[in-house]
């Protein structure tokens, strides 16, 4: 079931759905393994739902209840490399049945997916539509890239959506660096026209100013344009 007030905006009702296993399931815990068609979706009130519940301030809110199918398996589970929280993550059949992880399936935008392809030929390690707080203020990352000595965010600038909002975004990249990111941002033809000369050259930069990538490891990995993709360093390499 999901409440009424806080469905996805977009695609909605759901033609399928998708579920993303949390720690309580253990070995398949942070990976999505079970699918199914949904049949119908309605709307309903918690006490129908729950009718043994006691009265309460939740009662009358009213839910989508959704009738499906029998699950079905996927052939291979769609993992998550960090731990994240998931609510919904609308997104496209296609990119469903291609996704290896969770990032695959983020339907955002069409830049975004450009550099979330730049960033799988480059071995980046991107974390797309990464929430942070920053004093009791909720931020959506485009791209959140983990460093050994930095946290970096990435945001792809759209034309249509920045268009006046310079003022807002000013704050927020200020409240970001305050609290420890690095805050790079590209604009729609840097990122159409200038991606490997400008838009990856800064990225692996700026990673590689930040001790390279951390991904939990002893030593950090730095990133490598000329071998095009990142590299371990060994203990004795300059960070």
């Amino acid at each position: 079931m999901a409440e009424v007030r806080t469905k996805p905006k977009n695609r909605w009702p759901p033609q399928w759905i998708a579920f993303y296993q949390t720690k309580i399931f253990g070995p398949e815990a942070y990976s999505i393994r079970y699918y199914t068609k949904v049949i119908q979706v309605r709307k309903v009130y918690r006490q129908e739902l729950f009718p043994n519940e006691m009265p309460n301030r939740k009662s009358n809110r009213q839910y989508y209840q959704l009738i499906l199918n029998p699950l079905q398996q996927l052939p291979k589970p769609i993992f998550s490399r960090r731990w994240r929280r998931i609510v919904f993550i609308p997104t496209t059949w296609y990119k469903f049945i291609h996704a290896s992880e969770i990032n695959d399936l983020y339907d955002e935008s069409p830049l975004e997916d450009r550099l979330w392809a730049e960033f799988k030929r480059h071995g980046i390690p991107a974390e797309r539509q990464e929430f942070v707080k920053v004093d009791k203020q909720n931020y959506a990352l485009d791209f959140a890239v983990y460093c050994s000595e930095a946290k970096i965010d990435i945001e792809t600038d759209g034309d249509s959506w920045h268009t006046n909002r310079t003022a807002e975004d000013n704050r927020r990249n200020n409240a970001l660096e305050a609290a420890g990111w690095k805050v790079l941002r590209f604009t729609t033809q840097q990122v159409q026209e200038q991606m490997e000369s400008y838009c990856i050259r800064n990225i692996t930069e700026t990673i590689n100013h930040a001790g390279g990538l951390d991904e939990g490891k002893m030593v950090a990995r730095k990133i490598n344009l000329k071998t095009n993709g990142a590299y371990q360093l060994s203990l004795f390499d300059d960070l």
